[in-house]
């Protein structure tokens, strides 16, 4: 029975059930594709299997949705590799050539490209068959694109690393990149922010540790073993999250209580018995949603706003991703042990980025943390070739703080904010929509990236002149530019108004204004 004076959100595994029965069809035939394409069954689950479900490691355990959380750490932690590419960059091509050619960062484009392809069309099979097979089956993948890697470099055949890092291991990492995001903004449609943010933020601390176990395990077993073993890791670690897994029972809820008056006392927590699992009681309404089919949220402006801002805050990161460590060895002359670390530092701002600013934005609102990140890139990168020209490492080491934390902020935020502008029924297609952008200008940037550095040292400029990295600074400005300028036409949700009410109110009003105006500021 519906405790007196709360709503009721009722999330299912497949999204909140449109008002509207009547699908909406598009007369563009790519869009009807897509539209087919991501209009499938939920996965549908037996007595049995939801009992089951409700134990951990036979009937040991009970489960409960925070435990999915870990889960969704050690996920991410694996796919953090990609981002520790950089670090063997110049051993491969000195293994395979005998001298740095700059042909290994184009195997991090290559991946990233698979990568979000895969992430894209894979959502219909990972809802019909649940996050654990998918990620499972990333796993053999991933494990397998490892091996091929190895085999490469044993052999010394680019051609063949290309094919396994980036054509095999790139899918792999795609479909167990997806698998926790969907699970999580299911589990918590109270907390959006907070789910996203551990469903992607371990790329972020997989980059610091395997940044820093690279290097040591190539020097004592040699770069192709170096691949077998992590993959062994990797194998190991994505399985045992994947048996951890799972999406809501069906008719899974949770009972959100109106907002107490700010003279009375909060009541006390107390525990709900939802679908016979024990949940904490939420304290705060979740915003409410209008519902659209799925074609009017991928054709509608707001959408396609929302991937321009994205694709500018997330370029300047992504390039730095892939050329950190030979920026900091050519430019300021640093030992690879020393660029190594700084890629190491950068991971972990990268995870600490996809956290903060994700259970940040669960209280200041979505777009003003956009605005944040958007604002720090724009600086960093007007700044860029002024650190570069002056040799100034220690600023330099500070903007990609910055800039690595704001990115990893955007991965972060960028799910919750897709669910707070379109609704949980169609997370999947318009997150995967995103992600594909996401690759799609890693390949593109990164390409234009290196088509102009290598033109540049074909001219006879020398690879440590900070010239063949500001030239591509500047075009990196004016993309972060660009979304910049989209983020003030996407609409503020409820709760980035309610910031500026609050701000409002505590300018105008600050001998009247109360503590417990600062907490009625989270909705």
């Amino acid at each position: 029975m519906q405790a007196k004076g709360m709503n009721t959100l009722d999330t299912t595994s497949n999204g909140i059930t449109s008002s509207n029965p009547e699908v909406i069809k598009s007369s563009n035939c790519i869009l009807r594709a897509i539209q087919n394409h991501y209009q499938i069954s939920p996965e549908i689950k037996s007595e049995a299997q939801i009992e089951q479900e409700k134990w951990l490691f036979g009937s040991c355990v009970r489960f409960n949705r925070w435990i999915c959380l870990p889960a969704a750490f050690m996920i991410q932690f694996c796919g953090g590799s990609l981002y520790t590419w950089s670090v063997f960059n110049k051993s491969i091509d000195t293994l395979i050539y005998g001298e740095n050619t700059n042909t290994a960062p184009i195997v991090f484009y290559v991946a990233i490209g698979f990568y979000g392809i895969s992430a894209a069309i894979s959502g219909p099979w990972l809802e019909r068959h649940g996050p654990r097979q998918a990620c499972l089956l990333g796993a053999s993948i991933f494990f397998l694109g490892n091996l091929v890697t190895a085999l490469a470099l044993y052999l010394k055949l680019m051609w063949l690393v290309f094919l396994g890092f980036g054509a095999i291991c790139g899918p792999g990492l795609g479909i167990s990149y997806i698998s926790p995001v969907s699970a999580l903004q299911k589990w918590f449609p109270d907390q959006r922010g907070l789910g996203a943010g551990f469903a992607t933020c371990g790329f972020g601390a997989g980059s610091v540790v395997i940044s820093k176990v690279g290097i040591p395990l190539m020097d004592a077993v040699g770069l192709p073993l170096t691949f077998v073993i992590l993959g062994l890791i990797y194998l190991t670690l994505l399985t045992t999250a994947a048996f951890i897994l799972r999406t809501p029972p069906p008719n899974y809820e949770v009972v959100v209580s109106t907002l107490p008056d700010t003279t009375t006392e909060s009541p006390s927590k107390s525990q709900i018995n939802l679908t016979k699992l024990q949940f904490e009681e939420i304290k705060h309404p979740v915003e409410e949603k209008q519902n659209m089919s799925l074609i009017e949220a991928l054709t509608s402006t707001e959408f396609k706003i929302m991937v321009v801002m994205f694709i500018g805050d997330i370029s300047y990161g992504l390039i730095l991703a892939s050329r950190l460590s030979n920026i900091i060895t050519d430019v300021f002359g640093k030992t690879p042990e020393e660029a190594a670390t700084v890629v190491s530092v950068n991971g972990a701002l990268n995870f600490v980025g996809r956290l903060s600013f994700s259970i940040i934005s669960d209280y200041v609102g979505r777009k003003n943390c956009f605005l944040v990140m958007l604002t720090c890139q724009v600086v960093s990168l007007g700044c860029f070739s002024i650190m570069t020209n002056t040799n100034a490492f220690w600023p330099f080491f500070i903007s990609i703080m910055f800039v690595t934390a704001t990115y990893g902020g955007c991965m972060g935020v960028i799910p919750a904010f897709l669910t707070d502008k379109f609704g949980p029924e169609n997370i999947g297609a318009c997150h995967g929509i995103i992600i594909f952008g996401w690759a799609a200008a890693g390949v593109i940037e990164g390409l234009t990236f290196t088509c102009i550095f290598n033109s540049l040292v074909a001219s006879g400029i020398p690879s440590t002149d900070p010239i063949v990295y500001n030239a591509n600074a500047w075009w990196l400005f004016g993309c972060a530019c660009v979304g910049w300028i989209a983020i003030n036409f996407v609409k503020p949700t409820n709760q980035d108004i309610k910031l500026y009410s609050c701000i409002k109110r505590f300018f105008c009003c600050r001998k009247t204004f109360k503590v417990n105006d600062i907490n009625n500021c989270r909705l």
